[in-house]
């Protein structure tokens, strides 16, 4: 009769109801072996060997979360970094809204764990949208005739050749 019960779905809360065990934090951890190990049987101890390999997983997996969060931080300050760069620069790419833009680059905004790169346009460029970037100070003159030019100088400029 049990396995009927089962099926019909009277342990369906237990199965649904969240793992206790994978928000447990460390310190609670410790308690429970620290109870068990005062409250275990003197005759038939319980393996130390074991609890301590245990102490030694949890302390490898909170030492990985920690260092996965600082790398995550490191991430967003080198992307705010790079995108402070930009600025002033001729920026083109790709809007959330996949729309093709291009401008100056006049600021940078964090919102979250994103980084924008904000356009003389008011448009938003995702740092990870970014296409294209042209330092205007390397054209001569109307910067909006000269983008898609190469420069003057440049390997491919066959002019002189010609004379």
């Amino acid at each position: 009769m049990n396995a009927i019960t089962g099926i019909n779905g009277s342990d369906a809360a237990v199965r649904n109801t969240p793992n206790q065990f994978s928000e447990m934090s460390s310190e609670d951890f410790i308690k429970i072996i620290f109870t068990e190990l005062a409250n275990q049987d003197p005759f038939d101890p319980n393996d130390s060997a074991a609890l301590l390999q245990q102490l030694s997983s949890i302390r490898s997996i909170e030492s990985d979360l920690r260092l996965t969060q600082q790398l995550q931080a490191l991430v967003q300050e080198n992307q705010l970094a790079s995108a402070g760069n930009l600025i002033g620069k001729i920026v083109g790419g790709l809007t959330e809204e996949n729309d093709r833009v291009a401008g100056y680059a006049v600021a940078v905004h964090r919102e979250g764990s994103k980084v924008y790169i904000e356009l003389d346009k008011g448009w938003l460029i995702p740092a990870s949208g970014i296409e294209t970037v042209f330092d205007p100070s390397l054209f001569d003159g109307d910067v909006d005739k000269d983008v898609g030019d190469p420069p003057s100088d440049s390997p491919g400029d066959d002019s002189e050749k010609d004379n």
